[in-house]
């Protein structure tokens, strides 16, 4: 006879076998990044011919041409100055470079505050006359620049190399420095000029201390864009060897491997400047 009291019913004892059926129905399924894989293999494959030419500087080839592994050493370390035209195309290169970095440091960052801030008639024509700098050929850009030296008569060399290098560099400073610009807040300026900075004082104190980092960014890859520019500098240097120029130049009887050493000094040298750069913009911040 029921007496109509409704008695819930027990749950069901909690067994190791079904307490693991719920723990593994919980638990959610990892997925694949895709995004984050397809990042790592473009670096993979950009930093890969970087990793072998710093392990071939460690290499002990048998004979001039440094493309076989033939054993470990130190000795190209060593004896990296053995070459004395190959220091002098280096000290070339970083001298043209670093002239390139100031000089088109100094002219970018005019032309981006500019070009980021004002008005004025031609802005066009001069965005248009940049980003062609940029998008042209630079087989085309080394012919001009050749044909130009000579109508002038001018001879090539040294300082139409530097020059060139600032022709072609300019432009990517200015679009660096142009995008800081346009996301600065002109208030800050302005109380600036309220508390009686005057306009060299403004831009000295306010202005270049928050456009800092785009400079050292355009400056740095200006270096970058000169250090290993080959195309442009063939047209351009007459009697100077650079780096790219040398290398190329021995490509027939062997490249050595104080290159490979050069190589990689250099680039360890570019990648603690780019991290200085990281950490004084966040500093900054």
């Amino acid at each position: 006879m029921s007496t109509g009291v409704h008695t819930p019913t027990e749950p069901a004892p909690q067994t190791p076998e079904n307490t693991g059926a719920v723990k593994r129905s919980a638990r959610p399924r990892r997925r694949i990044d895709w995004g984050r894989v397809y990042t790592i293999a473009v670096l993979a494959w950009l930093f890969l011919p970087i990793l072998f030419m710093a392990a071939f500087s460690f290499n002990d080839p048998a004979g001039r041409h440094n493309v076989t592994w033939q054993g470990f050493t130190f000795r190209w370390y060593q004896d990296a100055l053995a070459y004395p035209d190959l220091n002098q195309a280096m000290f070339n290169s970083v001298s043209i470079a670093l002239l390139t970095m100031v000089i088109s440091g100094a002219l970018g960052t005019l032309l981006g505050l500019a070009l980021g801030r004002f008005t004025f008639r031609g802005k066009q024509l001069t965005n248009l006359v940049m980003f062609s700098a940029i998008s042209a050929p630079e087989v085309v850009i080394g012919a001009a620049l050749l044909s130009t030296f000579l109508m002038m008569n001018i001879t090539t060399g040294y300082w139409t190399t530097v020059v060139s290098h600032v022709m072609f560099c300019v432009s990517f400073v200015a679009i660096t420095v142009r995008a800081r610009v346009i996301t600065l807040d002109p208030r800050l300026e302005e109380a600036a000029r309220d508390l009686g900075a005057g306009p060299f004082t403004t831009f000295r104190l306010v202005t270049l201390p928050m456009l800092f980092p785009a400079v050292m960014s355009g400056g740095l890859l200006a270096f970058a864009l000169s250090i290993d520019d080959y195309i442009i500098t063939s047209f351009v240097s007459g009697d100077v060897t650079t780096f790219p120029l040398w290398i190329w130049g021995t490509t027939r009887v062997g490249i050595p491997p104080q290159v490979n050493v050069m190589g990689t000094l250099l680039f360890l040298v570019g990648v603690v400047l780019a991290v200085v750069n990281v950490i004084s913009s966040r500093r900054r911040r």
